[in-house]
C-alpha cells in the first residue's frame, strides 16, 4: 500500500485510491467447508450461498461474494483486497479457486458496494467487520485469509487473536507494519518535487484520508500466530524505483517490511513474484493460486 504519483507506484504502496500512496488492494471469494450432513447444510444458509449478497453487520451493510461448494476437511478461503479496491479486483482469482475450493470475499466499509463507514475506523474495527463476515460464511469452521496489500496487513493483525479459526495466511505484497515510519524515514519533510508529493499523499492516506476513513498506524510489533502455515509473497518488479531520488530506498524498506511479516508464524516462508508489480494476483495469477492452494493443503493436514 504505497501511493505514488506514477500509477504503478501508486498501486504498489497503497492501492488505487487517487494520488500517491502505499496501501494495497485485493478481491473476491466464497464460503465454508466441513459440513457433515444435508441437515446441517440446510441450517447454515450463509455458509452455503453462491453469488453475491448484502450482509448486515454492526455499522452498516457489507457486500459479500462466495464461490464453490463446501468441501469436507478444507478451510474456506477468504480473499481480502487492498485499500481503494473492491472485491471485484480479485474476481478472477476467486473464480479460478472456486473451481476446487470454497472461496469468499467482501468489501470493507467504504469500498466497492459496501456502505460508507459511519465514522473514523481503525485496524481493530476492520477486524470486527471481518469477524462478522466469517461468522456468516464460515460459522466456526477454519479459514485461510489471503490478503493483498492493506488486506494482508489486516489479515496478519487479525490472525493472532483468532487462532481458533484462522488456519493459514497468504500475504501478497502486504502493507508493511511500519509503513508510515518507513516513508517518513526515507523521504524527509524537507523533500521537494515528486518526493514531497509522495510523502504528503501517503501520510494523508495513513491518517484517514481514504475511502474507509481508516487510520493506519505504524507498529513494529508483529504478534505471533503460532505455527500456522504462512506464505509472504513480495513483488519482484521494482516499480517504486521509478520515484526520483527516493525510489531505491523505498524498495528497500518495502522489502524489509515483507521480512518483518515472517514473524507472524514459525511456519512462515518468503518468496518473490519475479514478474509482478504490486498486484501479484493480477500479474502472476497462477503463482497466486498455487500459493493459496499450497497453504490450504498444509492447513487441512
Amino acid at each position: 500500500m504505497f501511493r505514488t504519483i506514477r500509477t504503478t507506484a501508486v498501486t504498489a504502496l497503497c492501492c488505487t485510491v487517487a494520488g500517491t500512496s502505499l496501501v494495497g488492494c485485493g478481491v473476491a471469494s466464497e464460503v465454508r467447508s466441513g459440513l457433515e450432513s444435508a441437515a446441517e447444510e440446510v441450517m447454515n444458509e450463509g455458509q452455503l450461498f453462491t453469488g453475491t449478497k448484502t450482509l448486515s453487520v454492526d455499522g452498516g451493510s457489507v457486500h459479500v461474494s462466495c464461490s464453490g461448494g463446501p468441501a469436507v476437511g478444507r478451510p474456506v478461503i477468504v480473499l481480502m483486497a487492498g485499500l481503494g479496491d473492491g472485491l471485484d479486483t480479485m474476481a478472477d482469482l476467486q473464480e479460478t479457486l472456486g473451481e476446487t475450493e470454497r472461496v469468499c470475499s467482501y468489501d470493507r466499509f467504504g469500498e466497492g458496494e459496501s456502505d460508507p463507514p459511519e465514522g473514523p475506523q481503525s485496524i481493530a474495527d476492520s477486524g470486527e467487520t471481518l469477524t462478522a463476515v466469517l461468522d456468516d460464511i464460515a460459522g466456526e469452521g477454519p479459514v485461510v485469509l489471503a490478503g493483498h496489500s492493506l488486506g494482508g496487513l489486516i489479515a496478519a493483525r487479525y490472525a493472532p487473536d483468532h487462532l481458533d479459526q484462522v488456519a493459514g495466511l497468504v500475504l501478497m505484497d502486504a502493507t508493511s507494519p511500519t509503513m508510515m515510519d518507513d516513508i517518513t524515514g526515507v523521504i524527509p519533510e524537507s523533500a521537494t518535487g515528486e518526493g514531497a508529493q509522495v510523502r504528503a499523499q501517503n501520510l494523508a492516506v495513513f491518517q484517514g484520508e481514504n475511502p474507509e476513513n481508516l487510520t493506519i498506524e505504524s507498529d513494529a510489533q508483529v504478534r505471533s500466530a503460532g505455527d500456522i502455515p504462512v506464505e509472504v509473497v513480495q513483488h519482484g518488479v521494482p516499480y517504486l524505483g521509478e520515484i526520483p531520488e527516493y525510489g531505491d530506498d523505498l524498495e528497500r524498506v518495502w522489502a524489509e517490511g515483507q521480512e518483518r511479516w515472517l514473524a507472524v508464524s514459525t511456519g512462515s516462508v518468503l518468496s518473490t513474484a519475479d514478474e509482478s508489480g504490486h498486484y501479484i494476483h493480477v500479474d502472476q495469477p497462477d503463482l497466486a493460486v498455487g500459493t493459496i492452494v499450497r497453504v490450504m493443503d498444509e492447513a487441512a493436514e
